[in-house]
């Protein structure tokens, strides 16, 4: 195979394992599983793991995540006049593969631009940390989660011998996430999709991948882009009308104070969290099903009813934080395309 040749290669210029080459237990086991389970060469994997590098970064960063920020520290990161800016730049340059996006998988523009500017401010900042040497680090010497981190290096392997990466040239997260939207090897390997149609797929360097792989990964993890609703008329022409509507991602909710902590732990209808004394400050419809969540904001809190949609978004990244940041950044951008649409619209020639 073509895979072989590039490795065989690349075992010859590794010939001289690295001056800060990590040697962690675990990794010859390592390598018998890769040989076993997926026909890797011995010498060529050795060769490898000989120039990977233990990186103290790497744990020192996965050790205090930007979630342990309060909450409006968190969001200025993120939601800013810089990403609101950019996205826009982004969003006016990919407007048709943004709406065939939309159209193929149902999840809204903003939303996309939203994720890739979080992850990354548009492929500006996709990460300095060497993938092998990140993985390899959490894999063998982060006990928390080191299941999870040796499963993305085998993924890595396989992606580097599938798309003939370069093992030691690939860069990413200190967590080992790749490219444009920040997927992890394992779902590059499920959720990545040639969407500009040059039939290869290149996350690193094609924004048209990285948008409809985003909607993609969307998608396959429950996006809803309609639901329907139900109308009652009134008078005598009373009668029921149903419409098929974009559902919400999250609602501010107004909460009366007498409600205690155990009245908000479970997920529930708009209508039953406003018979418990919990309202949103839009209308919503009253079948939706939405979990409670709240933000510490200077001395007090805000509360929000976040629906089905808000939990996709946290399985792109399990927290709250993430996918309140991307729905709000969302929230800004669209605003700010209406405000620059108005001024287009004033600034044309009669």
């Amino acid at each position: 195979m073509k895979f072989i040749h590039v490795f065989a290669l690349l075992a010859l210029f590794l010939a001289v394992p690295s001056a800060h080459s990590v040697e962690l237990p675990g990794i010859p086991e390592f390598i018998d599983q890769m040989v076993a389970k997926h026909k890797f060469k011995r010498s060529e994997l050795e060769s490898v793991f000989a120039h990977a590098e233990r990186v103290q970064s790497v744990i020192d960063a996965i050790s205090l995540p930007a979630t342990a920020k309060p909450w409006l520290e968190y969001r200025a990161n993120f939601v800013n006049p810089q990403r609101i800016k950019l996205g826009l730049e982004f969003w006016n340059k990919y407007r048709k593969s943004l709406q065939r996006a939309e159209r193929k998988y149902g999840v809204p523009q903003d939303i996309i631009v939203a994720v890739i500017g979080v992850e990354t401010i548009y492929g500006q900042d996709a990460g300095n940390f060497r993938t092998i040497d990140a993985l390899t680090t959490l894999a063998f010497d982060y006990p928390p989660r080191a299941d999870f981190f040796r499963s993305e290096l085998e993924n890595f392997l396989l992606l580097a011998r599938e798309q003939q990466f370069n093992l030691l040239a690939i860069r990413g997260s200190y967590a080992g996430a790749l490219g444009i939207p920040q997927f992890m090897p394992s779902s590059y390997r499920v959720y990545a999709i040639d969407f500009n149609g040059n039939r290869k797929i290149n996350l690193l360097r094609e924004d048209g991948d990285a948008i409809g792989s985003v909607a993609n990964y969307l998608k396959r993890f429950g996006w809803i882009s309609e639901v329907l609703q139900q109308a009652t008329g009134t008078g005598k022409s009373a009668h029921k009308r149903h419409t098929m509507v974009k559902p919400p991602i999250a609602v501010r909710a107004q909460v009366s104070e007498d409600i205690c902590a155990g009245d908000i732990t479970t997920p529930r209808t708009v209508a039953a969290w406003s018979i418990s004394g919990i309202t949103p400050a839009m209308k919503s419809a009253q079948d939706q099903t939405a979990r409670l969540i709240d933000f510490t904001v200077g001395d007090g809190k805000e509360f929000w009813l976040v629906f089905n949609n808000f939990e996709v978004i946290t399985r792109y990244n399990n927290s709250d934080y993430y996918a309140m940041s991307v729905f709000q950044l969302a929230e800004a951008l669209k605003e700010a395309r209406k405000v620059q649409s108005r001024t287009t619209m004033r600034r044309a020639p009669l």
